[in-house]
């Protein structure tokens, strides 16, 4: 659509008739201030003259000159094409997610839409969700192992990040777990970003049994850099597994060391979690919608076009025909 930034232009439009009706007519050359070539051709461009000439008193003659009194008008008003609203990244917070890929995360002890599937599965589907709702947030996706990978680097394209997590395989980053240096890299990338605003989302199966850093004292520098840690411990507390001596009752979660993952939350003014199941992983993240709130505030822009050169250079062209107009006309008169 079109508009004008500066639409009361449009009261100055009765202005050559204010001028003719109000204004003095220099009768003598030489009293004039400014002295400009052809001051008849202008007072016509200008003013509905009188005289008996039949040119000068029709409408014809001052259709031209009204047309470029309208025009210059129009682009003094500064036309603008508008297009279509684009939205803008809201400022909301630098979330990174670190998710276990080790070994373990293969235990299938979850059910997703009725089918039994592994905690990775699982793990990808409410995730994914949680990525995808954080609108306004700058989301990045770390995935360990036996080592920790940056896969995603803080980013507004959520769909992205959604997708790459859906593409990862357990063994990936290795078989092991190496929680304090998931987090010790988490601190890195997240070291120059909005103070404040800093979270990590830590999900794991395990113990940390690899990496350089323990997972404490990664939290204890975590602390120190103002970043939040909340870790979600995945996996049943019971399972069922056939053999040949029959069914028999185990903990497939023996070997996930909560003691730790509850420390480095409580270090970091964090929270843990516990999901046993899909129901409680997905209310664990509707919670952490509810604990790092997004900004709900809506930005866009409309990106605009200037088009007053088109009426203006429409103005100055009729301005420049009539003068010509009126330079032939003289011309003629003399010569006759």
């Amino acid at each position: 659509m079109i508009q004008f930034e500066w639409p009361w232009i449009v009261v100055l439009l009765p202005l050559p008739w204010l001028v003719r009706r109000l204004g003095r007519v220099v009768s003598h050359p030489s009293e004039a201030a400014l002295k400009i070539p052809f001051p008849e051709d202008f007072h016509a461009i200008l003013t509905y003259s009188t005289q008996t000439n039949a040119h000068k008193n029709s409408w014809r003659s001052l259709l031209l000159p009204m047309l470029a009194w309208l025009l210059l008008l129009t682009a003094t008003a500064r036309p603008q094409w508008l297009g279509e609203p684009v939205a803008l990244p809201v400022n909301g917070r630098d979330l990174m997610l670190a998710v276990d890929l080790s070994g373990s995360m293969e235990v299938k002890d979850f059910v997703l839409n009725g089918e039994v599937v592994d905690r990775l599965t699982a793990t990808k589907q409410v995730a994914g969700a949680f990525i995808k709702r954080r609108q306004g947030d700058r989301v990045g996706l770390i995935l360990f192992g036996r080592n920790a990978y940056l896969q995603t680097p803080l980013t507004f394209d959520r769909d992205t990040v959604a997708t790459l997590l859906r593409e990862s395989a357990i063994g990936l980053a290795g078989k092991e777990t190496a929680i304090g240096d998931a987090v010790g890299l988490a601190v890195k990338k997240l070291r120059n970003a909005t103070p404040d605003s800093r979270v990590l989302v830590l999900l794991t199966d395990g113990a940390n049994t690899a990496g350089e850093v323990s997972p404490l004292q990664a939290a204890r520098l975590a602390a120190a850099e103002g970043l939040k840690i909340h870790t979600i411990g995945i996996g049943a507390d019971e399972m069922i597994v056939r053999s040949f001596f029959g069914n028999r009752r185990i903990n497939p979660s023996a070997e996930l060391d909560e003691k730790t993952l509850k420390a480095m939350a409580e270090a970091t003014q964090g929270r843990y979690f516990r999901a046993r199941n899909t129901e409680e992983l997905e209310k664990i993240y509707q919670l952490l919608d509810e604990l790092e709130p997004v900004e709900k505030e809506s930005r866009s822009y409309r990106p605009s076009r200037a088009l007053f050169i088109w009426p203006l250079t429409g103005a100055l062209l009729l301005a420049l025909l009539v003068v010509w107009q009126r330079v032939g006309l003289g011309r003629l008169r003399r010569e006759q």
